[in-house]
């Protein structure tokens, strides 16, 4: 929205976006596909997906989700690596809390 309240036109933020790219000496790249590259990266790096979505401004978590789910092939891996190292921290201490009561019933 213009300083006077009036709407931008459509086309001004793609115009001013070329520019800056021009400017900058990078490969021009259109601006969806920098907005994708952004929440890739942001997903690839492991920022919260709710995080993307809101910045994104997608209507639902599913919607972020849906799209960008490539972009992260291991998340099912890192679910899995996850839990079992909760449940082998939790046997871990299960095993410390047996080996104690066993040594306080010999004394």
């Amino acid at each position: 929205m213009r300083d006077n309240g009036k709407p931008i036109r459509p086309n001004t933020v793609t115009y001013a976006w070329k520019g800056m790219v021009k400017r900058s000496g990078l490969k021009p790249i259109r601006l969806h596909d920098c907005r994708h590259s952004h929440a890739s990266l942001m997903l690839a790096k492991g920022i919260h997906p709710k995080i993307v979505q809101e910045r994104l401004g997608h209507s639902t978590i599913a919607m972020t989700l849906d799209t960008y789910s490539h972009v992260v092939p291991g998340l099912q891996e890192a679910a899995a690596a996850k839990f079992d190292s909760l449940f082998a921290t939790s046997v871990s201490k299960e095993k410390s809390r047996s080996v104690k009561t066993k040594i306080k019933k010999v004394d």
